[in-house]
């Protein structure tokens, strides 16, 4: 048997001085040394040798498994060395050469206003509060005393979930939810999206953007609404703008008003871009805040009293860029927004 572990022995080492690679000398390792190989079939026959020749083919036995371990470990740190010297020439890159450009994107246009209006109002003192884009009916349209027969309750006018529950057709139930969790003073803007049934055209989308502002604290009146749109106007779109209120009617405020901007083509001169009128479209609605929303969320209109306004984020983006089609800024024509 002794004979037969220096066979293996020198021709295992034989084998391990030819492999040039850690698969070939892992085939080896089982071949010789694993659970079937050949090294360990061979000490499984040591009970038919005699009492006394057991220990030292024991021993023999034991000098043998050493050595091809030693010389497995030693291949395989050599084999390791030579493969990273062999990936560093493969590998090799020449740093000089200019890299490929990769384009980065930027923010959407409407994004951009969005930011922008957000950032406008958290100069002017406001807190920028969010709400969900499904909500109750309550928070939509009752609490803001909107009447059973209000056009804008219709299931054709309104995307509904549930009987209690649709798709928000503004962002005005933030300022119910907002007026029943705090106490006056309160001064916040909330921005975005609403959903109502319209048909796509130049200036209208089934999915649009807006921006609530509501100011409620001890005797704020008219004017002070109209020094806050203007002041905001003047810093959107620069100082030569000028504000045209005009009376409305919405359930919520009391009274109500909505508001034109002057032209950006022609500042107020005419033209044919505003039909010579010298005003853009409409930009915002806006009013003081009804009693009756103010009572429905716990507020008391003797001692309180308000202002709020909403705008089309949409239409102000296409108010502050001369846009003409709302659709341009859904459509995501790569052309269009590399613009901005």
């Amino acid at each position: 048997m002794e004979e037969k572990l220096m066979r293996i022995q020198r021709d295992v080492l034989l084998q391990i001085e030819q492999v040039d690679n850690m698969k070939d000398l892992e085939n080896i390792r089982v071949q010789v040394l694993g659970k079937k190989g050949e090294l360990t079939s061979l000490l499984r026959t040591m009970g038919s040798l005699s009492f006394e020749e057991r220990p030292l083919i024991g021993k023999i036995a034991n000098e043998v498994r050493e050595i091809i371990n030693q010389k497995i470990e030693e291949a395989k740190s050599s084999i390791s060395i030579k493969q990273q010297e062999l990936d560093l020439i493969n590998e090799k890159i020449d740093v000089t050469i200019p890299g490929n450009f990769i384009a980065l994107g930027h923010r959407h246009p409407l994004m951009q206003v969005k930011r922008r209006l957000e950032d406008l109002f958290l100069s002017m003192g406001f807190d920028v509060v969010e709400g969900p884009e499904i909500d109750t009916v309550g928070n939509n349209f009752d609490d803001l005393n909107a009447p059973e027969d209000h056009p804008s309750r219709d299931k054709t006018d309104t995307f509904y979930i549930t009987e209690n529950l649709l798709l928000r057709t503004q962002t005005s139930p933030v300022q119910i939810r907002t007026m029943k969790s705090r106490k006056p003073p309160i001064r916040i803007v909330s921005a975005g999206r609403t959903f109502r049934f319209d048909d796509v055209d130049d200036t209208h989308s089934p999915m649009f953007h807006q921006m609530e502002c509501l100011v409620v604290d001890k005797g704020v009146t008219m004017a002070n609404l109209k020094d806050s749109i203007d002041k905001f106007v003047k810093v959107l779109f620069g100082e030569n703008m000028k504000t045209r209120f005009r009376p409305h009617n919405f359930p919520f405020t009391e009274p109500s008003a909505e508001v034109d901007v002057s032209c950006l083509k022609c500042m107020g001169t005419g033209c044919d871009a505003c039909n010579f009128t010298g005003w853009s479209m409409e930009l915002l609605g806006c009013g003081m805040v009804h009693p009756n929303v103010l009572r429905n969320c716990g507020i008391d209109p003797d001692v309180y009293s308000g202002y709020a306004f909403g705008m089309g984020i949409d239409r102000v983006t296409m108010v502050k860029y001369g846009l003409s089609d709302i659709r341009l800024l859904f459509d995501n024509d790569i052309r269009f927004l590399e613009q901005f």
